[in-house]
C-alpha cells in the first residue's frame, strides 16, 4: 500500500502541481519533469536518470499497439541483426516454452555444435543466471554478445544426472531463413522461416540446387507456417518469383491509400502448380505473402487461419545508437481484404498440432490493445463468400502416423530424446514422401499438389 506520510503527503503533493485546465498538451512534459525530480530527490535508493527516461519513452510508446515499440540501443542492435539474418552468438535454435529452454538444434560449425550440445538439452543458466523466470528477449541477450567473448552455459541432459557445463567462445552466426527439400514426383519443398535481407537470393540459390538434383521441378510446396514476418521488400521480391505480374499488397494510412506494391514479371517459378502451408504463427510479410498468392489464384492455401497481423511497422533510427518501431500504416490485400485481426483463411483448413505441449494458440486479436480490423469501403469479401462457399472442409483423415491433435507425435527411430519430430506443427526433417508422415498438414498439401499435377501435368495455376 502505498503511503505518502512518510514524506509529509501534504508537501509533496503539492511539490508535483496539478495540471491546470485548458493548458496544453504539452504541459505534461513539464509533470513528467517534476516527477523525474521527485523520484530523483525522493525515492529510497539512488536512481539512474537515463534508465527512468528511457522507461518513459518505452511506456509511451507501448501505449500505442503491441507492435510500436522503444528499442534501447542493444535492443536495437538484436533488431538489425535478425533483418540481416547475423548475429554473434553460440548458434543454437531453442524452444522457450513451458519456462524451459530446450535445443532444438545447434547449428552447424557454431560453437554450440563443435562443444557437444545436443537436441533435447535443456538450458538451465547463462553465465551463472538462471533462465526461470526470463523472457525470451533477455535470454537472447544473455546468448548473444560481441564475437570472441566467453559464455557459459550449464544444461541438463535427459538421460543424465548431473548438469553438464561448457564454456563457449561466441561467433558471427549467419543464419538460412530458407529451407529446400525435394519431394517425390518432382515437387520442390521450400520454406521460408523468415523475410530477411537475404531471402530472395537463398530462395534462388535452393531453387537452383533443386533443379541441379531434381531436373525439372513439376510443382512447388511453399511452406510458411511458424513464419513471424520480417523485411516487407523481402516478402515482395519472393512474390515476383511466383507471380507474373499484378499487385502484391496495398497499404493505408488514415483511410487513405499510400501505394499499391505490384509484381514484376519474369520470376523463377511463375507457371508451376503450388500449394502454401501456413498456420496460426505465419504472421505479418507471411500472411501478405499468402493473401497475394490467394487472391490471384496462384496457389492454394492449405493449413489454419493465421495470426492476423496486417499493420507496417517504420523503423526509425534514433541518436545514440536506439530505435523507434511505429506503426504507420495498415496492409490489405490485393482484393482489398484486410489482414489485421481477419488474418488470411486457408482454402483448406488442416487441423493444427500447434497445441502439442499445452502450447496456447495466440492471435493478434487475443493481444491487449491491439489496432481494430478497418476493411476499406468497396473491399470485396473473403474468397470463400465471393464464391458463394460454405466455410472451408477441415480435413479429419489424419494417417495412423500423424499425432492426434493437441498430442506430441511418437518419437521415431533414431529420435534425439526430449525431441519430437515435429516443433510447433512442423517437421523437423522433410521426408522425400511426407505422405501419412508426423506432419499432418505437410502430408496433406503434398497428396493435394500431387493431385493437381495429375490433373494438369502439364503446368498452369496451382487452383
Amino acid at each position: 500500500m502505498l503511503t505518502l506520510s512518510a514524506f509529509g503527503g501534504g508537501a509533496l503533493m503539492a511539490r508535483l502541481g496539478q495540471a491546470a485546465p485548458g493548458q496544453s498538451p504539452y504541459s505534461l512534459l513539464d509533470q513528467l519533469a517534476r516527477v523525474l525530480v521527485l523520484i530523483e530527490n525522493e525515492y529510497v535508493d539512488a536512481v539512474d536518470r537515463q534508465r527512468l527516461l528511457q522507461g518513459a519513452i518505452k511506456g509511451m510508446v507501448a501505449e500505442l499497439d503491441p507492435h510500436s515499440a522503444y528499442l534501447p540501443p542493444r535492443d536495437f542492435a538484436v533488431l538489425q541483426d535478425d533483418t540481416r539474418g547475423e548475429f554473434a552468438g553460440i548458434g543454437v535454435e531453442v524452444d522457450f516454452r513451458n519456462d524451459r529452454v530446450t535445443v532444438i538444434s545447434a547449428i552447424d560449425g557454431s560453437p554450440a555444435q563443435r562443444a557437444g550440445m545436443l537436441p533435447g538439452d535443456v538450458i538451465v543458466s547463462i553465465d551463472g543466471l538462471g533462465v526461470s523466470g526470463k523472457n525470451a528477449s533477455e535470454l537472447v541477450k544473455l546468448m548473444r554478445g560481441p564475437a570472441g567473448t566467453q559464455v557459459r552455459v550449464s544444461v541438463r541432459r535427459p538421460g543424465r544426472d548431473e548438469l553438464l557445463r561448457f564454456t563457449l567462445s561466441r561467433q558471427v552466426i549467419e543464419v538460412s531463413s530458407v529451407l529446400g527439400a525435394d519431394l517425390a514426383g518432382q515437387i520442390a519443398y521450400l520454406r521460408i522461416k523468415q523475410f530477411q535481407s537475404k531471402t530472395d537470393t537463398e530462395l534462388l540459390e535452393a531453387v537452383a540446387q533443386l533443379r541441379q538434383r531434381m531436373g525439372n521441378i513439376a510443382g512447388v510446396l511453399l511452406d510458411l507456417r511458424n513464419n513471424p514476418g520480417g523485411l516487407v521488400a523481402a516478402a515482395t521480391s519472393v512474390a515476383d518469383e511466383f507471380l507474373p505480374g499484378g499487385v502484391v499488397y496495398s497499404t493505408r494510412h488514415r483511410d487513405n491509400v499510400v501505394e499499391q506494391v505490384r509484381a514484376s514479371s519474369g520470376g523463377s517459378l511463375q507457371d508451376c502448380p503450388m500449394v502454401v502451408l501456413v498456420n496460426e504463427f505465419s504472421a505479418s510479410a507471411s500472411e501478405l505473402l499468402a493473401g497475394a498468392l490467394q487472391d490471384h489464384e496462384r496457389a492454394t492455401v492449405i493449413g489454419a487461419r493465421t495470426f492476423g497481423k496486417g499493420s507496417v511497422q517504420s523503423i526509425v533510427d534514433l541518436p545514440g545508437g536506439g530505435g523507434l518501431r511505429l506503426t504507420t500504416m495498415r496492409y490489405y490485400t490485393p482484393a482489398g481484404r484486410a489482414i489485421q485481426v481477419e488474418g488470411i483463411t486457408p482454402d483448406l483448413v488442416v487441423d493444427s498440432s500447434l497445441s502439442e505441449g499445452g502450447t496456447p494458440v495466440l492471435r493478434e486479436q487475443n493481444l491487449e490493445n491491439h489496432l481494430p480490423s478497418e476493411a476499406p469501403a468497396g473491399a470485396a469479401p473473403p474468397q470463400q463468400q465471393q464464391a458463394g462457399a460454405q466455410q472451408p472442409p477441415t480435413t479429419q483423415q489424419p494417417s495412423p502416423a500423424a499425432a492426434a491433435p493437441g498430442k506430441v507425435a511418437p518419437a521415431v527411430e533414431g529420435e534425439k530424446p526430449g525431441i519430437s519430430p515435429t516443433h510447433l506443427g512442423v517437421a523437423r526433417s522433410v521426408p522425400h514422401d511426407p505422405t501419412g508422415g508426423p506432419d499432418h498438414a505437410l502430408s496433406v498439401a503434398y497428396i493435394h499438389l500431387r493431385g493437381l499435377l495429375s490433373a494438369s501435368p502439364a503446368g498452369g495455376a496451382g487452383r
